[in-house]
């Protein structure tokens, strides 16, 4: 069993920063895409961002680009999403989240095998 736990959400003001951490229980954690979805009340879960295996490749919807940045600590079996800028509509339940088949980027919820619990981001205006 993978085991995802996220940390690092909570309540900012608009133009305010977060930074949120993913650390996972698997050794084979070098060889996943990770992932960030987000999810609002009442809407569908939203790809946010990616990163390869090797941190090389990271890939972000349009909304966050210049905003969020995806990193990974292999060392550390660590993913994190620094967030600058944050609007009101940032405002989710962030979920990381583990792509298992280690051949590219996954820009789909049924891509990855395995998902955190979510924490909650809440940007205020």
């Amino acid at each position: 069993q993978v085991q995802l736990v996220e940390s690092g959400g909570g309540l900012v003001q608009a133009g305010g920063s977060l930074r949120l951490s993913c650390a996972a229980s698997t050794r084979t954690f070098s060889n996943y895409v990770m992932g960030w979805f987000r999810q609002a009340p009442g809407k569908e879960r939203e790809f946010v961002a990616c990163i390869s295996w090797s941190g090389s490749s990271t890939d972000y919807t349009d909304s966050v680009k210049g905003r969020f940045t995806i990193s990974r600590d292999n060392a550390k079996n660590t993913v994190y999403q620094q967030m600058n800028s944050l609007r009101p509509e940032d405002t989710a339940v962030y979920y990381c989240a583990a792509d298992s088949r280690g051949y590219g980027l996954a820009y789909m919820t049924y891509q990855y095998d395995y998902w955190g619990q979510g924490t909650q981001v809440t940007v205020s205006s």
